[in-house]
C-alpha cells in the first residue's frame, strides 16, 4: 500500500560501536514526518543497514566529518559537445 514506509526505521539504537562507523558505506538522514514517524540516521554497511538515532555524540561527530568524504552518487551528466553551424557558400538565413 505504501512502498516509502517499508524504508523507516522503526526502532533505532541509542549506542553504535567505533567499528561499525569506520566501515559505513553511505548514511541517509531520516526526518520525522510524513510516513516515518523517527528521526534517525540509516548507515548503510555492505547489504546491511543500521538505524541510529542522531543525538548520539559520536554519530553527530563522524556525520560533521564524513560529510564530504561519503561519495553520494549523483547522476552521471554529459556534456554536449558544441557545434558550429557553417553557411555554405550562395544559401541565405
Amino acid at each position: 500500500l505504501f512502498p516509502g514506509a517499508f524504508n523507516c526505521c522503526t526502532k533505532i539504537s541509542e549506542e553504535i560501536p567505533k567499528g561499525i562507523l569506520q566501515r559505513v558505506e553511505r548514511f541517509e538522514i531520516q526526518k520525522a514526518d510524513g510516513l516515518c514517524h523517527l528521526e534517525a540516521v540509516i548507515l548503510y554497511i555492505e547489504d546491511k543497514k543500521f538505524c541510529v538515532s542522531p543525538q548520539i555524540k559520536r554519530v553527530k561527530k563522524w556525520m560533521k566529518k564524513m560529510k564530504h568524504k561519503i561519495h553520494r552518487r549523483k547522476p552521471h551528466v554529459r556534456k554536449q559537445r558544441r557545434t558550429r553551424i557553417t553557411k555554405k557558400k550562395g544559401q541565405k538565413q
